[in-house]
Formats: structure tokens, sequence, C-alpha cells
């Protein structure tokens, strides 16, 4: 029989990777035959966790051939595999808001910590299970990544003692040199291309009766990244169109600097401004304090639309 699938979002970061590789350990050693896997590539971030702790890269799926599936780090349709509405979902491991619907009774955990991995650390510790030095590597590394070190507003009191821990079971003597060194390795844009840049952290969300695109990413100048601004919207503009987007929200933030700024191209710009009190001009909107999809883009972005 196939082992279950345990998988995080479309597109995913590091959070997504560690986690799924976290509670497909903690469901083994609780009874369950399951595998790890990803909904795509791991970034230059996670790959830089994935060699620095020596773990192998999950196996590559779009989709799932096993009738019983984990979600971990998502709960939403458009955000899973391909075939995720012929699946039976058994657990899930989130820190998203939920949009979630079942015909089954199962496991869910939600919980608004820092990132999935700090949820998934409390049942390893509930349960009195030992976490291996290289998952504690990962574990660490999602939570250093959602967070960004600490600095994002949905940092909890929790996530400040739990990399504590993770960085001793690690074995990593200083997290705040060692999270500088991850969140910087995936920084580096100069190769990617304009559709590598605003798919590689993009998620799609339900507006109204719309579809609506938000990509995120990281970098230490955001100027370089501007000046990229007439290849980005070609890009998005035909992505709008080929996936049938209203419209694509291009977040473009600072990580040293805590701040972000935002491209936008599509339906209904007047509503992005009145989600953040704001203008654009040229097509860029200056975001403040930004650094959190989860928590500052997409819930004044709801109340907005809706």
């Amino acid at each position: 029989m196939a082992k279950e699938l345990v998988f995080g979002h479309q597109n995913p970061d590091t959070d997504a990777i560690a986690a799924a590789l976290a509670a497909s350990y903690y469901l083994n050693k609780k009874g369950l035959d399951t595998e790890a896997v990803a909904l795509g590539a791991p970034n230059d971030e996670t790959n830089f966790a994935l060699k620095y702790f020596g773990v192998k890269t999950p196996r590559i799926i779009d989709k799932a051939d096993t009738k019983e599936v984990v979600l971990v780090d998502h709960n939403e349709a458009g955000q899973s595999v391909s075939n995720i509405k012929d699946l039976t979902v058994t657990h899930v491991f989130d820190h998203h808001k939920i949009d979630f619907k079942t015909s089954a009774p199962l496991f869910y955990h939600a919980e608004a910590l820092g990132s999935t991995s700090t949820i998934l650390y409390g049942f390893f510790k509930k349960d009195g299970i030992k976490i291996p030095k290289d998952l504690a590597g990962m574990m660490l590394s999602a939570l250093i990544s959602d967070t960004l070190l600490l600095k994002s507003p949905t940092t909890t009191d929790v996530d400040r003692q739990v990399i504590k821990e993770l960085a001793e079971d690690a074995e990593i003597s200083d997290y705040d040199k060692y999270g500088l060194e991850l969140l910087k390795a995936g920084t580096d844009l100069s190769k990617k291309s304009e559709k590598d840049l605003i798919d590689g952290d993009a998620k799609s969300f339900q507006f109204g009766n719309k579809t609506y695109r938000i990509g995120q990413v990281n970098t230490v100048d955001i100027q370089s990244v501007l000046a990229r601004k007439d290849a980005l919207k070609k890009e998005i503009e035909t992505e709008n169109k080929e996936k049938g987007f209203a419209g694509f929200l291009f977040v473009i933030t600072d990580i040293l600097n805590s701040n972000s700024v935002a491209l936008y191209f599509g339906d209904d710009q007047t509503k992005i401004e009145s989600a953040f009190n704001r203008e654009f001009k040229d097509d860029v909107i200056d975001l403040p304090g930004v650094v959190s999809r989860k928590k500052q883009i997409v819930p004044p972005l709801t109340e907005s639309f809706n």
C-alpha cells in the first residue's frame, strides 16, 4: 500500500517543506505510514537549509497518487495539490485563515503561531518524541523564515521560546547569525527571471467573486527589483490573462528594514488603495512596516473587497 502523502502549499517556502518533513516524521512515530513530498521545487532559502542540515529534498509531485493525504501550512484547495477534490484529508496542521470544507471527520489543528513548524514542535514535546538534529534544523529554519527572524508581527511568545529550543536541538549556538545567513540566501534575485520572481512565493485568493494573486519576494535592495518594473508588469499581465486572475499584487519586502512596496496590475486598484489607505504612484504603493502577507496584507484586502 502506498504511503499517505504529507505536503505543504504550492510554490513551497521553507515552512511548507519543513512542516511536511516534521509532520510525516511525527505521524510515523505515532504509527502511520507517511511520506513528505513537495508541490514544487524548493526555493534558494530552503535549499540553503536542506544543504546546511544534510536533508534530502522531498519528492516533488503535482498530483497525489494516494487517496488519503495530510495538509500542512495550508488548507485552501486553490493552494493545494491539483487533484485535492478527489482526496480524503485525514489531518491538517496550519497557521493560516481557514477556508476548508470536508464531508468526513478529520484531525484539524490550526493555531495563530509564527510558523506551522512551531505548532508541530508542540506535538513532539507533548508526546515526548525526540526531534532529530537535522529535522530540528529544518524546523528552526522554517520558524526563522516565516517570522523573519522574529521581526514579523506574526511572531508570538511561543515562537520566541521555541526558537531557542529548536536551536539547541539543531546544535545551532547562534540562531541570529544562522538566521541572517538563511534569509540572505533567499535574496539573490539577480539570476531569476521575472516569471521566477512573481511565481516563487505566490498564492491565489478569492475576494468577492474574483480570484486575485498575491506574490511576495524578499530582498535587501528594493530598488534593484523596482528597476525591473516594466518587465515585471509584462509578465504579470500575461499571467493575469492566461490564468484568469482579476489582479496580481506583487509585494517586495526589505527583510533588513521590515518594510515593503508593492506593484499591482489588474482590476479594482482603488480597493487596493483603500485597504492600505495609500495611493499608487506609477503602479507602486508604499507599505511601511508591512512584512506579513498572512497578517498585514490579506486581512485588509479581504475587508476592502468584501
